[in-house]
């Protein structure tokens, strides 16, 4: 995301209260009534936002995040009487892949974005917590888990420097092929994509013997129709609107990692805004986030039903096939550990989360 100030007759100084310097054609102007009136119009002029927020997504233009954003916008700027707004880029327009986006918000091209966990490896590794690899065995275990500890989550990436308005779920990933693959050792036989910069993704795949061709997301339809692609670990949410499914015949019906995202703002961008402004964003935004974490679940459930109708052949594990994915997945999350991918403390306290409800539906 990111402000820009609206080239107006005020500088920015004006605006934030600092005393004015004007040209000598200025102070001239400023003694005659008519310019006067000039200027009295150009501070009444139509609505223009004191700061807009340039917000990167690599979500399409009419996906579902994109017009939850534009809706909020809208109330935004009601709250604030024009004085905070959102510019939102979508498709990728500003960023192929999350991680330019985070470079282009670092270096203030861009203030903010809506971003996969993952893309904060180097700023907060922790928050990718939820991925690892098959931690989760259902929704529930993913609901109960999140209500405990995405405050915890939310605080790291605030501490880190930006402003964060709630996690939303994308879904479960399943393993999705041009080629038949029940087990492992069939999965390695696969060109798997790994998204570009993603080291957890990256480290995932090697864990399970697999090696990864990166790409960024932009790349992976030429990918999977060129052959240079045979697989994908997404959710369904995803791959139907980048028409991936089309390129694909199998879906393993194995949910092997939770994918999610959140949408922050550079706290730089923010400097000087009045904390009422900024408590209004909060507001509206982390409800926009919330209600785009329900609406994905749902949709999860429709989107798989267009993958059957589209006829990609869904594969059921027997019980030692499932046991032998769980045990690489076991050891995946081991490997994120010892390779510094996630602090041994953020998965004792998933981990531990767990347990305790386990033990509770036993």
């Amino acid at each position: 995301m990111n402000f820009s100030i609206p080239q107006t007759t005020i500088s920015r100084r004006t605006l934030w209260g600092a005393r004015p310097r004007f040209s000598r054609l200025a102070q001239a102007a400023l003694g005659r009534p008519a310019c006067w009136l000039a200027l009295a119009a150009a501070l009444c002029a139509g609505p223009v936002a004191a700061k807009t927020l340039k917000i990167a997504t690599t979500s399409p233009a009419g996906s579902s995040w994109v017009k939850a954003l534009n809706a909020a916008n809208d109330e935004l700027r009601a709250a604030t009487g024009d004085a905070l707004a959102l510019k939102v880029y979508a498709g990728g327009t500003k960023g192929e892949d999350d991680t330019v986006v985070l470079r282009k918000i670092r270096i203030g091209e861009l203030h903010g974005a809506l971003m996969t966990a993952a893309v904060f490896q180097r700023i907060y590794a922790d928050v990718q917590v939820y991925n690892l690899p098959m931690v989760f065995r259902n929704l529930d275990e993913v609901d109960a888990v999140r209500e405990r500890m995405d405050p915890l989550l939310l605080a790291g990436l605030n501490k880190a420097g930006f402003e964060a308005f709630g996690i939303a779920e994308l879904g479960m990933a399943y393993p999705m092929s041009i080629k038949p693959a029940r087990t492992v050792e069939d999965a390695r036989r696969l060109k798997v994509w790994s998204p570009a910069g993603d080291l957890a993704a990256a480290r995932t795949l090697e864990a399970f013997g697999i090696s990864p061709v990166s790409l960024t997301i932009a790349d992976v339809y030429g990918g999977l129709s060129s052959g240079l692609l045979d697989a994908v670990a997404v959710p369904p949410v995803a791959a139907v609107p980048l028409l991936w499914h089309t390129r694909l015949k199998y879906v393993l019906d194995l949910p092997i990692m939770y994918i999610y995202g959140t949408f922050v703002v550079d706290k730089r961008a923010l400097r000087g805004v009045p904390e009422k402004d900024v408590e209004a964003m909060r507001r509206i935004m982390g409800a926009a986030v919330t209600a785009s974490d329900r609406r994905n679940r749902g949709d999860h459930r429709k989107v798989e039903q267009v993958l059957r109708n589209a006829g990609l052949r869904f594969i059921t594990l027997n019980a030692e096939e499932l046991a032998e994915w769980r045990e690489f997945g076991a050891a995946a999350a081991g490997r994120w550990i010892e390779d510094g991918v996630l602090s041994a403390e953020i998965h004792q306290t998933l981990t531990a989360h767990l347990a305790e409800l386990r033990a509770q539906s036993r």
